[in-house]
């Protein structure tokens, strides 16, 4: 009886994966940790865990318009900001449902730009042109800097841009400006693109240029790899395929043999 009554209390592996390996990610990305261990000691299957971490937060997506309609502007922004970083966790890899999953995102994306302008300092969402069609970032700047430095935030594979609050706030308060974007395939983008590791190389190229010029890189790589392995056909005479030592070498070396 005790067995049978383990059985269905025990939790799905995947759950129990997920819980053990992304704690540190969702505390530190802006999920409160009360959050974090009341959402997942609810969810024993990972056929739940989107509606979970949707509930979640819609609770936080209410609390902010409450404090919106209350004129509690920063409250607001705050609230909705961790209402989609909540729905974010939802649908983060939950691939076996695409609905569920493309509807937590797109609450994400609504709770994050609805928050954009309460923040302190404020937010703007920006669109990027990008073969035909667009991607987006949330662009934020450091009060009182007119022209300030800006980092640039390119997600991971499976982030978005909807996680990076915590972030941005480290390098404002530095007074530098942040960019954070989906990339192709990535966030917003996952819809129209593929995942493609080289695009900051792509822009403004026609797909035949970027082709072309891919191939040649690849071909010049080619040709230098194999010159890299190519010894010397003696000691005293260097091979025209070896590649010449790096400067500060040979002088190490010039040093070394005159002492």
């Amino acid at each position: 009886m005790s067995e049978v009554a383990e059985r269905k209390t025990a939790k799905d592996p995947r759950v129990e994966a997920a819980i053990s390996h992304w704690a540190p990610r969702f505390v530190i990305n802006g999920v409160p940790l009360t959050d974090f261990e009341e959402v997942t000691a609810g969810c024993d299957r990972w056929e739940d865990w989107c509606a979970a971490w949707s509930a979640r937060g819609a609770i936080h997506e209410e609390l902010g318009n409450q404090a919106l309609k209350d004129g509690y502007k920063l409250s607001a922004g705050e609230h909705l900001t961790r209402a989609a970083v909540c729905y974010h966790f939802g649908k983060f890899l939950f691939v076996n449902d695409l609905e569920q999953m493309k509807q937590a995102h797109k609450k994400a994306v609504e709770c994050r730009n609805k928050a954009l302008p309460l923040l302190d300092p404020p937010g703007e969402r920006v669109a990027i042109p990008y073969e035909g069609k667009q991607l987006y970032g949330n662009l934020r700047k450091p009060k009182g800097i007119a022209k300030p430095p800006v980092v640039v935030m390119c997600m991971g594979l499976d982030s978005t841009k909807e996680e990076m609050d915590d972030y941005e706030n480290r390098f404002l308060k530095r007074g530098i400006a942040t960019l954070a974007f989906d990339g192709p395939g990535q966030g917003e983008a996952e819809y129209d693109f593929a995942i493609c590791p080289e695009y900051e190389t792509r822009r403004a190229l026609p797909r035949s240029t970027s082709a072309s010029r891919r191939a040649s890189r690849c071909r010049a790589l080619t040709s230098a790899r194999r010159a890299s392995r190519a010894a010397p056909s003696s000691t005293s005479r260097r091979s025209a395929c070896a590649p010449r030592a790096p400067t500060w070498k040979r002088r190490a070396r010039s040093r070394c043999a005159s002492r």
